[in-house]
């Protein structure tokens, strides 16, 4: 499976099928692609800020593709005119090539404009099973035990990808621990460096994370790709 970082928390995960979370690109100072550039069959979406959800209706309209999501958000798109599925927190299903189930995480979940604020529901993060391979995307999200007792006690995860960037979601410290408790084969970082408010040292939580687990931390810049 390859798996490219396209800028603050969206990965590419290529395999079986292809699939892009948190699709956030028009408008991300780090991003290296633009949103007519991606193509996929699956966009799994952690939450509606406008930093995670980005340019997810566009993608799945333009290549026909079906948005995963919590059951708010998933409405929401589909209302935009997105074919979604519709799940929810604990829950899992069986997609052609793959299998996702959703897991929680502590954060918020809302479109913000000039105008409203539209509440979309709970947050998530996504365990995906493709190609004999499980990834752990955490979603914005601070630290929380469930990491140690669910997470990282029922499952093999090969790829766990972490928000380190801090004041939004867990910092450096936080994911270090998240890092401990699930047990992960390799550790990515991600949700840091976009903007100034969040700017940290990948290469210390790197550094870190290989003296206090057993996991290999790998920090991709964005536009780079690992194979799995």
């Amino acid at each position: 499976m390859k798996i490219s970082y396209l800028g603050h928390a969206c990965f590419v995960l290529e395999g079986n099928k292809k699939i892009i979370i948190d699709p956030f690109l028009t408008g991300n100072p780090m991003a290296t692609k633009k949103a007519e550039e991606i193509e996929a069959d699956y966009i799994l979406v952690t939450h509606g800020h406008g930093d995670h959800l980005g340019d997810a209706i566009e993608i799945a309209e333009r290549c026909q593709s079906t948005i995963i999501a919590p059951n708010e958000l998933a409405v929401f798109c589909g209302q935009k005119g997105a074919q979604i599925h519709a799940m929810h927190i604990g829950g899992a299903h069986d997609f052609p090539g793959m299998k996702v189930k959703l897991t929680q995480a502590w954060h918020g979940s809302a479109l913000v404009d000039d105008e409203a604020i539209i509440f979309t529901g709970n947050p998530c993060g996504f365990l995906i099973w493709m190609d004999d391979r499980c990834i752990y995307h955490a979603g914005d999200t601070g630290l929380f035990g469930d990491m140690e007792q669910v997470i990282g006690r029922n499952h093999q995860i090969d790829l766990a990808l972490l928000p380190i960037g801090d004041n939004f979601t867990m910092g450096p410290e936080d994911a270090v621990h998240a890092a401990e408790w699930i047990h992960a084969d390799t550790v990515i970082p991600m949700h840091y460096n976009t903007w100034p408010l969040i700017e940290q040292n990948p290469y210390l939580f790197k550094e870190a994370v290989e003296a206090k687990t057993k996991s290999k931390c790998l920090v991709l810049k964005p536009g780079e790709s690992i194979q799995l």
